[in-house]
């Protein structure tokens, strides 16, 4: 894949003085607190508005302020401090899951990198910086801010954030798996690693008509990637009290928030980054007005973008139940991972004879060929472990095995839910009331008792 990839141009980056440096920062960090605060509110308005609530309409003109009023509530609560926490661990940790979550827009392009707009008469670029590997570098950052999540819960002392911790480890490592594969498609197709030369890329089609499928395993990574409902079994409170954040309150308490809210606004600028365009504007704006990818007009439609995102990870909260655990990490090992590594040589295969110059009937007719065949391989085993099934049942009655060992759930010292294929004991059916009244005169209280009584 490295042989393909292209010189990325980067010239532009580097040459701001320090002050419009510090400029772009600022302003990344206020984009990200702006945007929480108004996804924040969104989410509550959206949400009222799907499950026919009003929603807040106390704080500010039409409940506005309620992501404020919210904060204001956090800060100002008692800050409790678990007594058989590990303290310096325990209170890094709201900080180790929050920092990494700002530092993934660094490398966001906000508008084009040639020079497009200018700032007290300096000419840059929209956006801070970038790199070669600047996709690589997103996933790493990513990566570190589930430390905060996995010491949160290890330093509390308590079970159940114990638990949250190493669920949201657990999620982290198989999607952030099918996350990468779904880049990979990404980065054939461009050529770079770049974020600014995989939106210059997409100058003619977005990669969510080329890559559809990689669109949609993103999509469905990103949401467990941010623990988002469905996907929020590190939070369960059915079963996990509050997860990895049951023991925080006050300010440590709104940094996971606020954590969490933030990487929800990076993953949303990711996927509109490598798959919808960037800071381009959509189809139709684009073909009549010449002026619409110029000046400060894409800042414009990148938030656009941005919001629509955040409008679907609001969608599927209010639509989709919380799925089991066990299911969720069946989706992620079993379904998406190797749905996503056969996608990734699909298109390798076919920018391998693209590079080759093939013409497009002819990579149809490759690509078609060889997945008949795969389909026709997959039958024809199936056929064979049939009769082979078959011809193990006639050649005689299998040996029949002893009855499997009921299932005990207080084994282990403490109760533990069944697993797929195994049943709780049956509950002891309630006395009747002639059974206690018989029990109460001095009577044998249960079948067996009267039969000893008979003489039986």
């Amino acid at each position: 894949m490295m042989r393909y990839l292209a010189a990325e141009d980067l010239s532009m980056f580097g040459r701001d003085p320090w002050w419009l440096i510090l400029i772009k920062a600022v302003f990344c960090f206020a984009f990200l607190m702006l945007t929480v605060l108004i996804s924040i509110v969104m989410e509550r308005k959206v949400m009222g508005w799907m499950q026919l609530r009003i929603g807040p309409n106390r704080h500010g003109p039409w409940g506005m302020l309620q992501s404020l009023a919210d904060g204001v509530k956090l800060m100002l609560k008692e800050d409790v401090v678990v007594k058989g926490a590990d303290k310096l661990v325990y209170v890094l940790a709201p900080i180790v899951a929050a920092i990494p979550a700002f530092m993934a827009v660094a490398v966001i392009p906000f508008g084009p990198s040639g020079g497009e707009v200018s700032v007290f008469g300096h000419r840059t670029a929209m956006q801070l910086t970038d790199l070669p590997i600047a996709v690589l570098y997103i996933l790493a950052t990513a990566s570190v801010g589930i430390y905060g999540i996995v010491l949160a819960g290890w330093s509390s002392g308590s079970t159940y954030p114990l638990l949250g911790g190493l669920r949201s480890c657990a999620q982290m490592i198989s999607y952030e798996i099918a996350m990468g594969l779904s880049f990979a498609a990404v980065f054939l197709y461009s050529g770079s690693m770049s974020t600014s030369q995989i939106v210059a890329s997409q100058q003619d089609r977005w990669y969510v008509v080329l890559l559809p499928v990689s669109f949609l395993i993103y999509i469905v990574a990103m949401v467990g990637e941010t623990n988002r409902a469905p996907f929020d079994m590190p939070e369960s409170e059915g079963d996990l009290v509050g997860g990895f954040n049951t023991e925080y309150s006050s300010i440590k308490f709104a940094l996971f928030m606020l954590a969490e809210y933030v990487n929800m606004v990076t993953v949303s600028m990711v996927a509109v980054t490598l798959f919808l365009g960037g800071w381009r504007a959509p189809w139709p704006i684009s073909t009549f007005w010449e002026g619409a990818n110029h000046g400060w007009w894409p800042l414009l439609w990148f938030v656009g973008k941005v919001v629509s995102s955040l409008f679907v990870f609001i969608w599927i909260r209010a639509s989709l139940p919380r799925v089991r655990y066990d299911q969720f990490m069946k989706l992620g090992w079993k379904v998406l991972i190797p749905i996503s590594m056969v996608w990734l040589m699909l298109v390798a295969t076919v920018r391998a004879l693209r590079n080759e110059n093939y013409d497009n009937q002819s990579i149809v007719l490759y690509v078609g060929g060889a997945v008949i065949a795969l389909l026709l391989l997959s039958f024809v085993v199936d056929i064979f472990r049939d009769r082979g099934a078959a011809a193990k049942g006639e050649a005689g009655p299998a040996v029949e095995e002893g009855p499997e060992p009921a299932f005990d759930p207080m084994a282990g010292g403490f109760p533990v839910p069944p697993l797929p294929g195994q049943s709780l004991p049956p509950v002891p059916r309630r006395r009747s009331r002639q059974e206690r009244e018989l029990i109460v005169s001095g009577g044998p209280d249960t079948v067996s008792d009267g039969k000893e009584a008979d003489g039986v």
